[in-house]
């Protein structure tokens, strides 16, 4: 079978393995480009940023070429104080000399813990332990994939294809995330490859544009965490003709990035702690585009209204509720919603009037694994579409006892 993994595009090699950061499960992944790649990279809002974040928010915002990633799970390495950050350039260096490349040219994310230092008696002999493994096989990227995750119950991982200017073009992509997910980005650590020859101010504007409406427009529990990472690494392996700004090829490579983005992005909400069903909200006829993602956002982070998505409840109050503190502008006298799924569509209100309907359906048509939330408004053209899950008591269970 064809590999779609992380190491697909020509040139990266990827490879995941358990060091013994965690008790068990794989805790290391190393994605390594045979050729220094152009980087781009977009980074947690959170004042609170964490070692590997403001390491590598110098090398991206340098304008660097990359060779390669380090990503360990099981501990954050964020509030870590001078000895995280002293932790990070050693496992840059670690990479570094296995790859004969300078430290600098090694990007370096963590996830777990925080306020746990890493253990480089386990770190720097486990780096050198999977870059044993590095293999441009399926097998290998997904092992990458593995190795990145927490509380994670499934790999993320996405694959798009294009040609540029006759010339096959390949992305890859994977993700780990599922507890502290909230916009500006979730907790969440998203790496993607390609072959493609891009420079490294069109990766970032692509990526920038991408991330507005992917990885921004999910939440599952209102937090946002200290070490959200997405990098994208882009060889030029592909041998495609340059891509130019504001050209057709421009077009195509960022319309396929979004794709992978927006895959990782909805796999992540779908993933969330304890989460039983996947909601989608899209709202439509917003004055602007800015009121309709913030009105988006809200439904889905409102904990009532997801709350009720657990329990199959059609209390379309907590939408409206969720929608007027949202901060979004739009008039409450003129909302149309409704809730859909595979089992069926209701319309639970109509000019911001209730409407009788059968709750048997209802609960029919919230039961399901997807439910979208349609909501209409009359004030401009403007629509958004927001990713969240339902709340659990297994988010609590999980949550109450995460450390241990």
């Amino acid at each position: 079978m064809e590999n779609h993994t992380i190491n697909a595009p020509t040139g990266f090699l990827a490879a995941g393995d358990h060091i013994g950061i965690k008790k068990e499960n794989k805790d290391l992944t190393l994605i390594l480009s045979e050729k220094p790649a152009a980087a781009a990279g977009c980074f947690t809002q959170n004042i609170v940023k964490a070692a590997p974040v403001v390491y590598d928010l110098t090398i991206i915002q340098s304008g660097k070429r990359v060779r390669g990633i380090v990503v360990n799970s099981g501990i954050a390495n964020a509030c870590t104080s001078k000895q995280g950050y002293n932790d990070v350039k050693s496992t840059a260096e670690a990479l570094a000399a296995l790859a004969g490349c300078k430290a600098d040219e090694v990007l370096v994310c963590s996830t777990g813990v925080i306020g746990v230092t890493l253990p480089m008696d386990i770190m720097l002999p486990g780096i050198e332990k999977v870059f044993g493994q590095l293999g441009k096989d399926k097998s290998s990227g997904e092992n990458a994939a593995s190795g990145i995750l927490t509380t994670d119950t499934f790999t993320k991982s996405a694959y798009e294809e294009i040609v540029v200017g006759g010339v096959k073009v390949k992305l890859a992509g994977i993700a780990k995330g599922s507890g502290m997910i909230h916009p500006n980005m979730a907790t969440m650590l998203s790496f993607i490859t390609t072959d493609a020859d891009i420079p490294t101010e069109l990766l970032q504007e692509a990526l920038n544009a991408s991330v507005k409406n992917s990885y921004n427009m999910i939440s599952v529990d209102r937090d946002t965490s200290t070490n959200d990472t997405i990098l994208v690494l882009a060889n030029g392996m592909a041998g495609n003709a340059t891509i130019e700004p504001n050209s057709e090829a421009f077009g195509q490579f960022s319309t396929a990035l979004h794709r992978i983005n927006k895959k990782l992005a909805i796999d992540i909400a779908r993933d969330g702690e304890g989460a039983s069903k996947l909601m989608e909200v899209t709202v439509s006829g917003a004055k602007t585009d800015a009121d309709a993602r913030t009105i988006a956002r809200s439904i889905t982070s409102s904990n009532l209204f997801k709350a009720a998505l657990f329990g199959s409840d059609a209390n379309w109050g907590r939408v409206l509720c969720s929608m007027g503190y949202s901060g979004g502008m739009f008039n409450p006298n003129q909302v149309d919603v409704t809730f859909n799924s595979i089992a069926g569509e209701i319309n639970v209100l109509k000019d911001s009037s209730p409407v009788i309907f059968d709750e048997t359906l209802a609960e029919k048509v919230l039961s399901e694994k997807e439910i979208h939330v349609d909501v209409r408004l009359t004030d401009g053209n403007y629509s958004a579409t927001a990713w969240g899950c339902d709340l659990t008591y297994d988010y609590v269970k999980i949550n109450g006892d995460y450390r241990s």
